[in-house]
This record gives structure tokens, C-alpha cells and sequence, in this order.
């Protein structure tokens, strides 16, 4: 994914489950050697908006005694949590605060790489309801909600008003524009991310979830597909490419393809992160003034989004743990939550600010996206997430392609995770 710009933009987070903890909310043990205060680093993917610098220009000011250096890593998710992980494997503590990507809490939460955090310590009850349950893992706060993300659509307006259609808000009625509207304007149907890498495992689970259903269900014992709510989502997405209004190409698809796709005029509808507005309304967009998003479709109505974005945890190996849960304070306050909407273009965790008259002016899909990220659903929770969306993802690849009927590829699915539970 398109690291900090996409679900993500912004991507990340950590946990670990011991006893003893200062009033701040992070382990009396963690950093004792050093002391509680001080210098702290900052470990993220590549900032890509060249947002945090002056962020983090700011906390220094105020706090010349704990300043915080930026560490970026690669702008690619996969190799940012390959550093992180590796960092923390080794027991180093050059990581104080980690953003991280909402899907790796439980991870780094089960491996005790992330200190857990006391709920009082920070105003969850300001943020997005659904972002803090990104941040838990067991019943415990492991993180704190940063930036947020969760798939929309976008459409042709100018097309769909020629024609006297709506957009859609249901699959058949997104199948039935795709199919019938878009050749008649030498258009692709519809596309999202469907590339064997994150984004796929995230359209095939808004799928499922927009089905009624979860892409898998973790008890604690073992994890288990819903098989009719998956067969039902990946269906949905093979018809359309056995139909053709899901182009080919779109197989090829991550995040940055499928959005020059539609801003070069090459689709009629597109499913991607709330940063594309931007970037399709701007100078040199083949569809500027010409598009607008609504929430995405399901099999009745209104379908469920996945949430991306990223939360900021504590290394339990940081130096100065104190230092590292305040400057997570100072990151997630309103204040500099409004900055990182209009610096970084990305969606912030403050449930105020989407109905801020102001900005809503200058962002007017912060309505729509505020209700979908009240209707969205995480990733799944588990200690073995990675390996989970592997298996989704090369299971859907071979849907997709035609190569699996909905059925066969939803019983492989199912003997793989079964696999990956007794593992555990």
C-alpha cells in the first residue's frame, strides 16, 4: 500500500502484558535504566506528505529536553514491519513510539514487543468509535488511535448524470452501470485493489463483511471461515471479472494503478482510501470537478468498509517511556489531529472534526467517510495475521482469475486456516 497515504496512508501498532505502571499509563520497568523522561524517537513508514517533521518541529519546542527524532523507514508497509520487527526481535531500543499499521496490534500485542497503555490516560471517548477497537488486543489498550482510513467510492458524476442514474448502492445496481453505462463511454466498469498483496485481503473482507458475514472468526480455540458469507463476496467480485465489467487489468491492481486509472478517465467507478479525493480533484486529473464518492455498495444496501490508518504504541523496549506516551498525547490532540488532515491530507481519529463546519468546506468527503468509518470493521484479530492474509490472498487471486470456482476457493480457505490454527 501506499504507505501514510492509504489505509492506508498511514499504517502500524504493538503490545506486551506485564505488571507495574506509572501514572502515565506505560510499564514502570520499560526504559528504567535510562529513566522515564527524555530523548525519544519516532519509528514510521516513509512520510511520503512530509507532515511529521514540522509535527515534531513543534513538540521539540516545548519540550527541549525530550526531544523526538524521526525515523523512516521504507515507504513499503511489508518492509517497515520487517524493520520494526527485527529491531524488536533483537531486543534493541532505538524505537520509542512505533506507528504502526492497525492490522499488526494483535501481533505485536502477542509477541510483547508494544507496552500495554492505561485507558485514563488518553481521551478514547473523542475519538471514532471503531478506531479504538483497533488499538486493543485481549480486552487491553496496546495502542492509540492516530489516523484512520476506510474504502469509499468513486463514480463518474458527470456520466451517471447524462445517463439519469444515481450511484449505486447496491451490487447489483454497481454491476448493471458497470456492465451497461461504461462501454457505451469506452470505460472500465469498476476496480479496487486486486493484486495478491494487503489490499486484496482488504477488498475480499468488505466483501464478506458487506455480505453479512467475516472472512474468518477467531475464538480463541480456532479460526474458522464463514463459508456462506465468503462465498458470497467472492462471487460478487469473480462475476464481475467473468462478466467483464471488472476489467483484466484490474488484477493487477494496487492502490496507485487503480487510482491513475480513474483519474485518467479509464473507469467508471473506483473503490480506494479518502486520499485519491485530493489527488483526482488537482491539477492535471482527467476527472477533476467531474467525480464524487459515496459510501460502498453491498448486496442491499450500503456495504461495510474495512478500516486502515495507523495507531502510535510504546516500544516495550523504549528508553524513556513517560517521554513516548506524551508525545503520543501530543500527536493525538485535536489540535494537531486538524494539522494532520490539512498538512498530511490524511483522516484523523477525532469524531469533532468531521463535522466541523470549516473543514467539511474544504474536504466534502469528510461526511461520507465519517459514516462509513462508523460502519466499518477491522482486520481480523489474530497473533498470526500475516499469515492469515497470505492464505486470503492467494486464495482470492485464483477466484479472481478464474481458476477456483467461489466454492472451491472458499473450502481451500477453510482447510488453510484450520492449518494455521493448530499451529498455534
Amino acid at each position: 500500500m501506499r504507505w501514510m497515504r492509504a489505509a492506508g496512508r498511514a499504517l502500524l501498532v504493538v503490545t506486551v502484558v506485564l505488571a507495574g505502571y506509572t501514572g502515565l499509563g506505560v510499564r514502570a520497568d520499560a526504559g528504567a535504566r535510562d529513566g522515564a523522561r527524555g530523548p525519544v524517537t519516532l519509528a514510521t513508514a516513509g512520510d511520503l506528505t512530509h507532515y511529521l517533521a514540522p509535527l515534531l518541529d513543534d513538540w521539540n519546542r516545548g519540550h527541549p529536553a525530550e526531544r523526538a527524532t524521526l525515523v523512516e523507514l521504507p515507504d513499503s508497509a511489508d518492509e517497515t514491519r520487517a524493520q520494526m520487527i527485527s529491531e524488536l526481535r533483537s531486543g534493541g531500543r532505538r524505537f520509542d513510539v512505533l506507528n504502526i499499521d492497525v492490522a499488526w496490534t494483535s501481533e505485536f500485542a502477542a509477541a510483547g514487543w508494544i507496552s500495554p497503555l492505561e485507558r485514563r490516560r488518553f481521551p478514547l471517548d473523542a475519538f471514532l468509535r471503531p478506531v479504538v477497537d483497533t488499538a486493543t488486543f485481549d480486552g487491553r489498550l496496546y495502542a492509540v488511535p492516530y489516523v484512520t482510513n476506510a474504502g469509499l467510492l468513486y463514480y463518474r458524476k458527470d456520466v451517471l448524470e447524462r445517463e439519469g442514474e444515481r450511484p449505486p448502492r447496491t451490487w447489483a445496481e454497481l454491476a448493471r452501470l458497470a456492465r451497461t453505462v461504461a462501454p457505451r463511454y469506452g470505460l472500465g466498469g469498476y476496480a479496487g485493489q486486486f493484486l495478491p498483496y494487503e489490499g486484496l485481503t482488504v477488498n475480499v473482507t468488505e466483501a464478506v463483511h458487506s455480505a453479512g458475514g467475516a472472512v474468518l472468526r477467531d475464538d480463541g480455540a480456532r479460526v474458522a471461515v464463514d463459508s456462506a458469507a465468503a462465498r458470497t463476496g467472492l462471487r460478487f467480485l469473480a462475476d464481475g471479472v467473468r462478466e467483464g465489467w471488472i476489467p483484466r487489468e484490474a488484477l493487477a491492481y494496487k492502490e496507485e494503478e487503480s487510482r491513475r486509472a480513474f483519474q485518467d478517465g479509464r473507469l467508471l467507478f473506483l473503490r480506494n482510501w479518502p486520499y485519491v479525493y485530493a489527488d483526482a480533484s488537482g491539477a492535471g486529473s482527467g476527472v477533476a470537478g467531474r467525480f464524487g464518492v459515496v459510501p460502498l455498495p453491498g448486496p442491499d444496501g450500503p456495504g461495510t468498509a474495512v478500516l486502515g490508518g495507523s495507531n502510535l504504541a510504546v516500544s516495550s523496549g523504549a528508553r524513556h517511556p513517560a517521554s513516548a506516551a506524551d508525545l503520543i498525547s501530543f500527536l493525538t490532540s485535536e489540535r494537531v489531529q486538524r494539522r494532520i488532515l490539512t498538512e498530511g491530507s490524511l483522516p484523523p481519529v477525532r469524531a469533532a472534526l468531521y463535522e466541523d463546519p470549516e473543514l467539511v468546506r474544504a474536504y466534502p468527503y469528510l461526511p461520507t467517510l465519517r459514516q462509513s468509518l462508523l460502519s466499518a470493521v477491522p482486520r481480523p484479530k489474530s497473533p498470526r495475521y500475516d499469515q492469515v492474509s497470505l492464505a486470503v490472498q492467494a486464495v482470492a487471486q485464483d477466484a479472481l482469475a478464474l481458476r477456483q470456482t467461489p466454492e472451491q476457493a472458499v473450502a481451500r480457505l477453510a482447510r488453510e486456516l484450520e492449518a494455521l490454527s493448530r499451529k498455534g
